[in-house]
């Protein structure tokens, strides 16, 4: 319908006017916008952020060669407890260093509440490590390398990478991923085995994060070195399993850390998001005042 002359449009609903519902004027593009909420990234800084996915794979991969060495002999649960051990001590040591004490001083927590912990810890998971070892004798080997590999895959998918998702869950990834370490302990000779393969995954999944976000939110460039070692050595103890694996998971580490920032760059440059007047009205005054 053409409009009705010698009468102006006007952009109010308050009014009877001699134009049709669906009847805008010349100026109705006026107000078109684009990508006014887009975010333009930069490469390395994305680059950086897929730092805790490398992080995160890297962490995989070292348990499951760390199991795999376990099971066929080559590595002796002494062995492995005492370098966790000697680990564990540097990471405490570095945590409270990086930052100076400020977040535990924040935090309130003492030394002693931190060893208690720790002892209460393996207390308990060296009692249980006799039913641990036992706990799968009816399941099939087969069925818990699949349970296994499910938990791990949750783990990552769940683990709280920085972003405000809701699919995000740090307990959910975190009882995934030692469910998984349960269910391979269980598959291992003996049960100070069990005890120390749980007790390393512990301390892979659930303090060595910790020590990855605090290092990443006070010193990026050690970060950044931390990440380049961590994947090396993981690709490393990899190579010694399977040279194919070893390949291909480089790869992944390249596509995530390169390929895929790259991408997203690339893609944001075809980002069109139109906004205008047909957009639904926003009130941005402060209407807390009405709530008395």
């Amino acid at each position: 319908m053409e409009p009705v002359p010698g009468r102006r449009w006007q952009k109010v609903l308050y009014e009877r006017q001699p134009f049709p519902d669906n009847y805008v004027d010349q100026r109705f593009l006026e107000e078109l916008r684009k990508n006014v909420h887009a975010r333009r990234y930069r490469y390395w800084a994305v680059v950086f952020q897929s730092g805790a996915v490398v992080q995160q794979l890297c962490s995989v991969c070292v348990f499951v060669v760390t199991w795999w060495y376990m099971d066929a002999g080559v590595l002796s649960p002494q062995g492995l407890f005492g370098a966790a051990l000697v680990s564990s001590l540097l990471g405490y040591v570095l945590f409270d260093t990086v930052d100076g004490g400020a977040g535990r001083r924040e935090s309130g927590r003492t030394r002693w509440a931190d060893l208690k912990s720790t002892l209460v810890f393996a207390a308990f998971t060296y009692g249980f490590s006799p039913v641990l070892k036992t706990l799968t004798e009816s399941i099939s080997t087969d069925t818990i390398y699949a349970m296994s590999a499910l938990m791990l895959l949750g783990h990552l998918i769940f683990f709280d990478y920085g972003a405000n998702a809701a699919i995000v869950s740090s307990t959910l990834s975190l009882n995934m991923a030692i469910f998984a370490s349960v269910c391979l302990a269980s598959r291992l000779p003996r049960s100070l085995h069990a005890f120390v393969m749980v007790t390393f995954a512990m301390q892979i999944f659930a303090l060595w994060p910790m020590l990855q976000k605090k290092l990443k939110a006070q010193t990026p460039q050690c970060y950044v070195g931390v990440t380049v070692l961590f994947a090396l050595a993981a690709l490393a103890g990899l190579a010694t399993v399977s040279s194919v694996g070893a390949v291909l998971f480089a790869s992944l580490l390249l596509a995530i850390s390169c390929l895929c920032p790259y991408c997203l760059i690339r893609l944001q440059l075809l980002k069109d998001n139109i906004h205008g007047p047909w957009d639904e009205a926003e009130i941005k005054e402060d209407l807390s005042r009405f709530l008395m």
